[in-house]
């Protein structure tokens, strides 16, 4: 059962993203994309809370998803931002850097000093780093550099830096509130923010998007299932426990993107990006095994 659980939040993660990919090219604004994925998802919540068990849910639960929902949803902003300007066979390998922003964190606010296992997982993370874009045309240049220095990659570390901040408060409010709960608010505390955000820095784009939009209803009805779906999956894992567990299987993700960006969009390189999801997974699996 619980592998099923993780290979649906792989799954649904994936297919989440290809949908992302997919409005960003047809031109709709990231933060619209963002707004109208929440009002599905809220719209997918609101019949299920009559099935949360509120007797359950201490104060701290209240505090704790605001605060994630908040994160998570600043993150998911910077996520679609990232694949309107990246392949998704990059975007998807570079989520083996979740570990090391865990392992930084742990090291700053916790104290935690990695052995020389972690730190040499974090090197081969950094080594699988260099396939992911083909050789560099002059000696001089610096693929590493290069791949830092994409906008498009920044957002994703961004995205990611969020995401992994918000993991604390959201297991917690799990912890507290149950897997159900927390999904379901999490939903619903992401709308206002998201239509408020949108109305601030696009709102002059409403009716744009809004008649873009209107030729995609559907996709976007299978893209707030597959972030639910993804959602719920995640909380379910922090319920039970699987963290460690998960985190490694989760990298595996990374390769089933890599195949969707040749499939869908055509991306090239991919044996090379492929070869640096193998060396990615690696270090990832020895940063999360010390």
């Amino acid at each position: 059962m619980e592998l099923l659980i993780v290979l649906g939040r792989v799954f649904s993660s994936a297919a989440a993203n290809v949908f992302q990919k997919q409005f960003t090219h047809k031109g709709l604004h990231s933060l619209f994309i963002v707004m109208l994925s929440y009002l599905v998802l809220a719209c997918i919540s609101l019949p299920l809370l009559i099935l949360v068990e509120y007797n359950a849910i201490d104060h701290s639960f209240w505090i704790n998803i605001l605060l994630a929902a908040l994160l998570d949803m600043a993150g998911t902003l910077f996520l679609v931002l990232s694949l309107s300007k990246t392949d998704l066979s990059v975007f998807g390998p570079l989520n083996a850097y979740k570990v090391v922003i865990s392992m930084i964190l742990a090291l700053i606010f916790l104290g935690e000093v990695p052995s020389f296992q972690g730190l040499s997982g974090v090197i081969i993370i950094l080594l699988g780093s260099f396939l992911l874009f083909p050789p560099a045309t002059t000696a001089s240049a610096n693929r590493l550099s290069q791949l830092f220095m994409q906008r498009g990659v920044q957002y994703r570390f961004l995205s990611i830096l969020l995401f992994s901040i918000g993991t604390l408060p959201l297991k917690n409010a799990v912890l507290s509130g149950g897997a159900l709960a927390t999904t379901v608010y999490w939903c619903l505390f992401g709308l206002p923010l998201s239509i408020g955000l949108y109305y601030w820095f696009g709102g002059k784009r409403w009716q744009m998007d809004w008649q873009a939009a209107r030729e995609h209803r559907s996709h976007f009805l299978w893209l707030g299932g597959f972030i639910f779906l993804m959602q719920y999956t995640t909380m379910l894992i922090f319920s039970q426990l699987l963290v460690a567990y998960s985190l490694a299987l989760f990298q595996l993700s990374m390769v089933l993107q890599v195949f969707l960006g040749y499939r869908i969009f055509h991306e090239k390189h991919i044996i090379r990006r492929l070869a640096a999801c193998v060396v990615m997974i690696a270090g990832c699996l020895m940063v999360l095994t010390t």
